[in-house]
């Protein structure tokens, strides 16, 4: 499952940041934001016209991403 397939109120874990390309930068701006394999993560809110932005919870942070960003967070089950 991808974070853009999430609903809102749903937890997860993050599996990992998927590369897009060779030098994906949007890729690896997430990892440095801190969405890094094991990390829980939640979806706060999705925006009202086509669910752009959507708010999600990293540990403690928020952030806002489009969601062609948060389709390269794959996730696994929160257990």
């Amino acid at each position: 499952m991808r974070l853009d397939e999430l609903a809102a109120g749903m937890d997860a874990i993050i599996d990992h940041v998927e590369y897009r390309q060779p030098n994906d930068i949007v890729a690896h701006r997430l990892g440095e934001l801190g969405f890094v394999p094991g990390e829980p993560v939640r979806v706060v809110a999705i925006g009202p016209i086509g669910g752009d932005p959507m708010a999600v919870k990293v540990g403690f942070t928020r952030f806002a991403l489009r969601r062609s960003e948060a389709s390269r967070v794959l996730l696994q089950p929160r257990a």
